[in-house]
């Protein structure tokens, strides 16, 4: 994650674009309503988009054609819910397949779908779940960056193994090989994120306290 320019077989590509797709139009609409109906949070909303952008940025050699790298998604799927980083995410990763050269066009679905659809979505699940059973703020903000950002490369795992199975184990066999090569740079780099979407959330709650008030999330009652 990101898988480079035309690493995947062009039916595979298509796939993922295809799956991705309508998740990345309901995000657009839910972008929409959310700026239409609290313009106020726009600024929060650009720096989440930023956030990601920043630390998706950071790279390391991992995968033969990918890398390992935080995703950053966390951040926006905890403060407006996963939806919105449908579409934040992709334009995150079209801006670094175009400016940075990392990741591709051709699978741009395949990247939205690990990075901007599931990320987010588990690590919502994680921030709630959590809080749920009245766990702290800070841990909650934790769990959830860094199980997130573990959630991105297990599906990316799963998406190269579906692209290269392996001649005698098959896809299972190669999902686990791309997960064991991708664990040791990127469970550090989970926890990194983790400790940075805490620090930035605190930092919120310092500085933003009326822009999280107004979203009506769980950060303005939470521990």
């Amino acid at each position: 994650m990101h898988i480079a320019e035309g690493f995947l077989p062009p039916l595979h590509a298509a796939a993922w674009t295809a799956i991705s797709l309508p998740f990345v139009i309901f995000s657009a609409r839910r972008v929409t309503r959310l700026m239409q109906d609290q313009p106020q949070t726009k600024l929060l909303l650009a720096a989440s988009g930023a956030f990601a952008f920043v630390l998706s940025a950071l790279k390391l050699p991992s995968v033969t054609g990918s890398c390992s790298h935080p995703t950053g998604t966390g951040l926006g799927a905890i403060l407006f819910g996963p939806s919105v980083m449908a579409l934040l995410g992709t334009i995150v990763l079209l801006f670094q397949a175009l400016l940075l050269a990392h990741g591709g066009l051709t699978t741009l679905g395949a990247n939205v779908f690990s990075m901007a659809i599931v990320g987010p979505w588990v690590a919502y699940a994680v921030f709630h779940g959590t809080l749920a059973i009245n766990a702290p703020l800070a841990i909650s903000v934790f769990l959830a960056a860094m199980l997130g950002d573990l959630a991105t490369y297990a599906v990316t795992a799963g998406e190269l193994a579906l692209a290269f199975p392996d001649p005698v184990s098959g896809v299972g066999g190669a999902f686990i090989k791309f997960a064991a090569v991708y664990l040791p740079t990127q469970l550090p780099l989970a926890v990194i994120e983790g400790l940075l979407t805490v620090v930035t959330v605190n930092l919120l709650k310092q500085y933003s306290r009326n822009e999280l008030d107004n979203l009506a999330f769980a950060l303005g009652g939470a521990k």
